[in-house]
């Protein structure tokens, strides 16, 4: 007896910065990220990607990826995509593309990724607003001497 459907399994969830794909078919993802650093709020970030990797299932199915914000009740951005596994040996591969994305706000977003509203993962995406280091050979801001005494 075949099994008819069988829910994969999420083999992989990464953000990252960019996500190209070689004439062999191989990957190269870039800047992979845990947290967003930003100098500024509110902010939008150009693009992000999410590089999900769907394994040991058999059917069609729906893939969403959400961000949600720090309120955990908000939903920045959402992506739905179908996909089919053949057989529980094969893998599915689904890049998720997120441009223009604006953080209002400082604070712990979280990305969520669902099979079928089956939710598979869900993980913290912190936004945190960091001063950008000083240029490499930028003069400090000048130090003013001591007054005399009197």
């Amino acid at each position: 007896m075949q099994p008819i459907r069988i829910l994969p399994d999420l083999q992989c969830s990464l953000l990252c910065e960019e996500v190209r794909q070689e004439i062999t078919g191989n990957f190269i993802l870039l800047g992979v990220t845990g947290f967003i650093r930003v100098p500024q709020i509110p902010v939008t970030a150009h693009r992000l990607c999410v590089f999900n990797r769907w394994t040991a299932g058999v059917g069609n199915f729906n893939e969403t990826v959400r961000m949600i914000a720090p309120d955990q009740t908000t939903v920045v951005r959402q992506s739905q995509v179908k996909f089919v596994l053949q057989d529980s040996s094969h893998h599915a591969t689904n890049v998720t593309f997120f441009t223009q994305i604006e953080f209002a706000t400082a604070g712990v977003f979280f990305l969520e990724v669902l099979v079928d509203d089956v939710m598979k993962l869900r993980f913290p995406v912190p936004v945190s607003v960091v001063q950008p280091p000083a240029q490499p050979g930028a003069q400090p801001p000048p130090v003013k001497p001591p007054a005399p005494p009197e």
